[in-house]
């Protein structure tokens, strides 16, 4: 039913009955109302409220009508709002989309920068090559030879080890390590040593006599055959796989010094009078690619070229053969 039908119902349902309350009034002037209904006083005084009630309403039906256009209104605004907040929603989340969008590019090229600085950053890289450019890659120096640490560098050792010395005093310590390198590391084991019956070997003798009772005196000579004699051992011990791999030279030259190589790990001494190599300062080098490395290499490839192989299942007979 439309606002307007609803209203007219209202205001004629509304004047029949004021029209009814006036009619019961002049009924009742008359007498009429007694002769129809005897004693019914409390009916005439509620018809009477009621008419006026319904006056009242009359009098009042078109403000009444009014809050219907307030709620027409409301109703309007309340969806004129709701349209435009949906329309403010939708385009708040196309911004905030858009602000997402833009703050992600930002991290990510920030990200890209930041990663790019702590690339040059690399505290490894800037650290080797502070070593390298001060120190030519010698990053410390021993008191004398660390049997201890040049055993962890040869068993950690993917790629080679090679021992340059006129002897191996301390030949015993390092040999388990040696072992685990030919046997299970399965690396190239390369040993220079000087040649028993050089001259060198006799002034290597006087240079160490100097300082020692002549009852303490070192034979070079003998040293050398001790430690060849070892190495047979150390050769029968590893197996057919792992003789392949050990190979000893002697050289008839003036050592110049003594080097123990694991990898790009080199241990570095001199023959100094008064003194073994092993009893002297051990300059530790890391890196083959360092001055100091390059120059260690070099050195021991050169004594290495003009030594000469021993076999070393007989090396008594291999020296014997051995002519320089």
């Amino acid at each position: 039913m439309s606002v307007d039908v609803r209203y007219r119902v209202e205001r004629i349902a509304l004047s029949l009955m004021s029209a009814s309350g006036v009619v019961v009034l002049i009924a009742d002037l008359f007498g009429w109302l007694d002769a129809l209904a005897p004693g019914g006083a409390l009916p005439k005084v509620t018809l009477l409220i009621l008419s006026t009630v319904t006056v009242f309403l009359l009098l009042e039906i078109d403000r009444l009508r009014k809050l219907d256009v307030v709620q027409d209104q409301v109703t309007a605004l309340d969806e004129t709002v709701r349209s435009r907040i949906s329309g403010l929603d939708d385009t708040l989340q196309a911004q905030v989309a858009r602000l997402d969008e833009t703050v992600q590019a930002q991290v990510a090229r920030l990200d890209t920068g930041f990663q790019a600085q702590l690339a040059k950053l690399d505290i490894d890289t800037v650290a080797q090559q502070l070593k390298q450019e001060n120190y030519l890659g010698v990053i410390r120096v021993h008191g004398q030879f660390p049997d201890v640490q040049f055993n962890a560098f040869v068993e950690g050792a993917t790629q080679e080890v090679a021992i340059l010395q006129t002897f191996i005093p301390n030949l015993e310590q390092l040999q388990p390590s040696l072992e685990k390198a030919l046997v299970d590391q399965r690396i190239p084991v390369r040993v220079m040593l000087l040649y028993p019956s050089s001259p060198v070997a006799g002034l290597r003798d006087e240079a160490l006599r100097t300082v020692r009772d002549p009852a303490f005196a070192v034979d070079v000579k003998a040293r050398v055959e001790m430690c060849l004699a070892g190495l047979a051992e150390l050769h029968r011990a590893v197996g057919p796989d792992g003789r392949t791999l050990l190979r000893v030279r002697v050289y008839n030259s003036l050592p110049s010094i003594a080097v123990h190589k694991a990898d790009e790990h080199f241990l570095v001494s001199s023959f100094l009078h008064r003194q073994l190599a092993i009893e002297s300062a051990q300059i530790e080098i890391d890196g083959a690619a360092t001055t100091m490395g390059r120059q260690v290499q070099k050195e021991l490839d050169t004594l290495w070229d003009i030594g000469r192989d021993v076999a070393l299942p007989d090396w008594r007979e291999s020296l014997r053969n051995i002519s320089w």
